[in-house]
């Protein structure tokens, strides 16, 4: 029978090639488990619908995110990702590995835009928030907020036709993707008041007989002019009480809005629809957009033998049941 004689120099050139292979294999894998820089910025890169994995790892190539298009490729193919990656706009950086990127692409975790909008803050303090952080240009969410939504949002049915969304951009931190633009963001709080606003409560609204425009007037109104949540349920209480009475609200902060500035006592003097000391009832809208504690104070409004109130300089909410002793107060604590 026949042997084959395998000789030294064959013995060699395959232990050569094994090593080859192997050192290859462990570059291959260092490839896909190794950023391409360990201190890389991020870019936003984008994923369109018609891309396939090839163009996608191309375009990651290209931008010098990854070394080399084969070791994205490779990664999503190990995640079993080749038709699940997800169209959008990413944040990427070539400090992550290729397989890091194989698992954003493929969860379809986008580039987000967290904004915060702080309780009582209005449209026009929104817009300049915007403006600062570069997330719309100026008056773009002013003109965004101008639109007619009542279609797609029920609540907004009885909103004057000639007033702006005040009131109805719920407080909240919003997670927006990179792309989004300030008309998004405005849906975006809508969908949040409608949620917020429980069906329950929108029941207890129409059995008082007041509309949802009416009780986040009023909601405004409170958020800017009280701090705690028990003090706003007593100036509501007093602030329906002198609408049933067909008194003067008297609210300061209304002028203030009108205004667009700080105010003086002659400012109550002045003839324009936000001012409640010359208007009797709400203002013509509200004037802020109310966290759900002054929406709450506005539905369910706490009943006191209390007529007139006012804020001192440190927050304190002081009652009186009369004029007299109302001026008393003013002159105790704001003068």
């Amino acid at each position: 029978m026949y042997k084959m004689k395998i000789t030294k120099r064959e013995i060699f050139s395959l232990i050569s090639s094994l090593i080859v292979l192997v050192f290859g294999l462990v570059i291959f894998v260092d490839g896909i488990f190794k950023p391409f820089e360990l201190y890389g910025q991020e870019k936003v890169f984008e994923v369109r619908k018609e891309e396939s994995l090839w163009q996608i790892g191309q375009n990651l190539e290209k931008q010098n995110l990854v070394q080399h298009r084969i070791f994205f490729d490779t990664a999503v193919i190990l995640k079993n990702g080749a038709k699940k990656l997800q169209a959008g706009t990413y944040q990427i950086s070539p400090a992550m590995t290729p397989l890091e990127m194989a698992k954003k692409i493929i969860s379809g975790d986008v580039a987000k835009e967290i904004l915060t909008i702080p309780e009582g803050w209005n449209i026009r303090d929104i817009d300049y928030y915007l403006k600062t952080r570069g997330f719309a240009q100026d008056n773009e969410f002013l003109q965004a907020s101008n639109g007619d939504y009542s279609a797609e949002f029920s609540f907004l049915k009885d909103n004057p036709k000639n007033l702006n969304l005040e009131g109805f951009l719920f407080p909240d931190t919003y997670h927006l993707r990179a792309g989004d633009d300030s008309e998004t963001l405005v849906r975006k709080m809508l969908d949040n008041f409608d949620k917020k606003l429980a069906p329950e409560l929108k029941l207890e609204i129409d059995n008082q007989g007041k509309t949802v425009f009416e009780i986040i007037n009023m909601a405004s109104l409170l958020e800017e002019e009280v701090l705690s949540a028990a003090d706003k349920r007593i100036v509501a209480g007093i602030l329906w009480k002198r609408i049933e009475l067909n008194m003067f609200l008297n609210v300061d902060a209304s002028l203030v809005y009108g205004l667009g500035r700080k105010i003086s006592g002659s400012d109550t003097k002045t003839d324009f629809p936000y001012n409640t000391y010359k208007y009797k009832g709400l203002p013509p809208g509200p004037i802020s957009n109310p966290g759900l504690d002054s929406i709450l104070a506005a539905i369910y409004p706490e009943k006191s033998p209390y007529l007139y109130y006012l804020s001192t300089s440190d927050g304190k909410t002081i009652f009186g049941k009369t004029l007299e002793e109302h001026n008393r107060a003013v002159v105790k604590y704001l003068k």
